[in-house]
């Protein structure tokens, strides 16, 4: 672990959402996560979380409970979570029950990070309906207050809910994380008294704000004494700058291609630089901080310790896309050595 000013100690964990290299498939894109998840709880990283997105040829992973029950299979120590569950698909009672299972399995080890993003498009979220005739109701707070009372058994005596027993029934339950990428995810975090996680690599207009809103705002609840918070950034390792700045061309074209509603699997970075080319100069990236920290472990190192400490947060969150799987499992072995990681 590396000690910082202001920091008492800098963590890492994962958010892997399972991208499909071009030429490969998303049976294949779904092992790389397993793989992964192995090397990671080896290396040291405190968590593992898998994300969720539908109706996508570039990231497979649309059930991230159904691949934790196989990860926390093939990992020993490291947590093992959701980043996220896009609860407004769901009812609460079932992702309650969801995420008991999975506690049940691997007791303690278990994060169940919530967000109210539709994790596809506007078609994908009316198809992932049960009741198509009316609009989809703004109720996240009401679903989110009645996931924590399942968990927690705290329904008020006379709740129609309050006698539901949600097995498998054992101590303790999942921990919950707030996650979001606006400044409404941070008041939603204060609100409950949760973790919460900032989706910094997704949109970093309003990481510093987010951050220090939560924690201003923050009040002891059931769940934390005192605020915790940690930010989700995308690192690319190499051992130069040029492999590095090279193997992030293809994310840099998955960003552009995403605006533009294109949801292709991931190209190789020889394919990227040319259709880059094309594309000519991207917009200036807007925020404080790149998405993106890429380069040597040295660099990249410097410039995440400078931004944990900054926003006086413990752990960060490392999400790594690029076409070749070896190249990816490489990049977070240079930061974890970067960061002396030890399990």
């Amino acid at each position: 672990m590396i000690k910082d000013s202001g920091i008492k100690e800098l963590g890492f964990s994962v958010l892997d959402q399972s991208p499909v290299p071009a030429g490969s498939t998303p049976g294949q894109a779904l092992a790389n996560s397993i793989e992964l998840a192995k090397l990671v709880d080896r290396l040291g990283y405190r968590r593992f979380w898998m994300s969720e997105h539908h109706a996508m040829d570039t990231l497979a992973c649309t059930a991230p409970e159904v691949m934790l029950a196989r990860i926390g299979a093939e990992t020993k120590r490291i947590r093992i979570g959701s980043g996220g569950i896009m609860l407004p698909h769901y009812t609460s009672l079932k992702v309650a029950e969801c995420f008991r299972m999975l506690h049940a399995l691997y007791p303690g080890r278990v994060d169940l990070g919530i967000g109210r993003a539709p994790g596809g498009g506007p078609i994908e979220a009316l198809a992932l309906k049960r009741e198509r005739k009316t609009r989809m109701q703004d109720d996240f707070p009401e679903q989110v207050g009645e996931l924590l009372a399942f968990l927690g058994h705290s329904f008020p005596e006379g709740h129609p809910f309050a006698g539901i027993r949600v097995s498998p029934e054992m101590p303790g339950a999942p921990d919950v994380w707030m996650l979001g990428s606006s400044m409404w995810s941070s008041a939603a975090a204060v609100e409950f008294g949760l973790p919460y996680s900032f989706a910094h690599f997704f949109s970093p207009v309003n990481t510093r704000a987010a951050i220090e809103t939560y924690r201003r705002g923050f009040t002891e609840s059931l769940y934390r004494k005192t605020p915790e918070a940690t930010v989700a950034v995308g690192v690319i390792c190499a051992e130069t700058q040029e492999e590095a700045e090279f193997l992030s061309s293809s994310v840099r074209l998955l960003q552009r291609r995403i605006r533009q509603g294109d949801r292709r699997p991931i190209s190789s970075p020889d394919d990227a630089v040319r259709e880059l080319r094309l594309l000519g100069d991207m917009p200036m990236e807007e925020g404080e901080w790149p998405r993106y920290f890429v380069g040597t472990p040295k660099k990249v190192g410097s410039d995440l310790r400078a931004m944990a400490g900054e926003l006086e947060i413990e752990e960060l969150i490392v999400n790594t896309i690029v076409w070749d799987q070896s190249k990816r499992l490489r990049s977070y072995e240079l930061l974890a050595k970067e960061f002396d990681l030890k399990p």
